[in-house]
């Protein structure tokens, strides 16, 4: 991460306290979060943010819209746009034929937040 600019990252998780954790680390490691709870809400950042360099999404969310239905059109819009993917079935994301689904890494819940860390960096390199 650059000195002078913070990563923004977006973070959709409808689980309260999930989301909370993560905001307040990743917070404290330096990035710039913001905060979804659902597709409608993460369509409306994407939709008014231009900047973003990272999504970190749930799969399943409330409201019939997965991570993968939110994470195809964003990097379709923003190519650069980086993607981790976090969910306590893992295998629904693989199995959902998405391309975004064979490339963006999976973090099983639970998973340690120093991994969570160390792949975000190596992905925003």
């Amino acid at each position: 991460m650059s000195e002078d600019a913070q990563d923004v990252v977006l973070i959709v998780e409808d689980d309260p306290s999930i989301l909370m954790v993560l905001v307040a680390y990743l917070s404290g490691e330096g990035y710039r979060v913001l905060q979804a709870e659902d597709g409608e809400q993460a369509f409306e950042i994407l939709a008014s943010k231009p900047h973003l360099d990272m999504m970190i999404t749930d799969y399943r969310l409330p409201g019939g819209i997965s991570g993968v239905q939110i994470a195809e059109p964003a990097v379709k819009l923003r190519p650069e746009l980086k993607v981790i993917f976090i969910s306590g079935y893992p295998q629904e994301i693989r199995e959902s034929g998405s391309p975004i689904a064979q490339k963006a890494p999976i973090l099983a819940k639970p998973f340690d937040l120093d991994e969570l860390q160390v792949l975000m960096q190596e992905m925003l390199s």
